[in-house]
């Protein structure tokens, strides 16, 4: 499943939410260090947990709780996310776990890593992370993508 990728401006107050920018690794692929990736528009997890979680509650079952690491994120960073009908627990790990990834626990499937998209990232950049992220044959970690997209810009060969 991918979604569109897109650099569409925040929506007026009463309009509805932007499409969420996200990719994950075909269904029934093998298992790999990333299962996909997310480009949120904004640092807030509070602001962008809901719509992830929304969208992937019915693919992987319902998200229980989502780690991170606070390196990229602000230190005030909500413990608790409503999303719909239940309420998400966020837990940060500082050493143990990939600045540019976030795990996701849930009920049916267990496991879900992502890498997470800066959301200052432009969108072609942005759209070969993605690719490569949902890639089942990749074994590179969230921060060995973002560097690997730093380090040669020439590796962004696809139009957006």
């Amino acid at each position: 499943m991918t979604a569109p990728v897109s650099s569409a401006p925040a929506p007026e107050a009463g309009a509805a939410a932007p499409a969420l920018r996200m990719s994950l690794a075909p269904l029934g692929s093998k298992p790999a260090l990333l299962d996909g990736a997310w480009w949120p528009r904004t640092r807030d997890l509070a602001a962008e947990l809901p719509q992830l979680v929304a969208a992937l509650d019915p693919l992987w079952g319902r998200i229980t709780r989502i780690t991170v690491n606070p390196t990229h994120w602000p230190s005030d960073f909500p413990r608790r996310v409503p999303v719909e009908e239940h309420v998400v627990k966020v837990g940060w790990f500082l050493g143990e776990q990939d600045p540019h990834q976030l795990l996701l626990l849930s009920y049916r499937t267990a496991r879900w890593d992502l890498l997470v998209v800066p959301p200052e990232t432009d969108p072609a950049t942005a759209a070969w992370l993605m690719t490569a992220a949902s890639d089942p044959l990749r074994t590179a970690t969230g921060s060995q993508l973002v560097a690997e997209a730093a380090d040669a810009p020439d590796v962004v060969t696809m139009p957006v």
